[in-house]
């Protein structure tokens, strides 16, 4: 019984260890409309965006891209505030919030 117990626990490190050591990194990328669609895909989190997510993360020596999605102005870590020129002439810009891991 205590070895069963010690494998399983010897498991359980290796696991937690690995993840621990994963190397994940979020970008911040403007939402430009580009007139294909693919930045509403990316904004939404649909499906049709997960090749752009993709290819963003690879550009940058990432495997994978865990997650990608449309995030305020508010949520960006000294970004300017909504009122403070964001916004010209009607259009305010958006951004988009790709999560790349190794």
């Amino acid at each position: 019984m205590k070895v069963i117990s010690a494998v399983l626990t010897a498991a359980f490190v290796a696991v937690a260890s690995s993840a621990a050591f994963a190397d994940s990194r979020v970008f911040i990328v403007a939402n430009q409309s580009d007139g294909y669609g693919i930045d509403q895909c990316l904004a939404k989190g649909e499906k049709c965006g997960a090749h752009a997510a993709l290819s963003y993360c690879k550009t940058r020596s990432f495997t994978q891209a865990v997650s990608y999605r449309r995030v305020d102005p508010d949520e960006v870590t000294g970004s300017v505030s909504s009122q403070g020129g964001l916004c010209q002439g009607g259009k305010c810009d958006e951004f988009i919030a790709i999560t790349c891991q190794r």
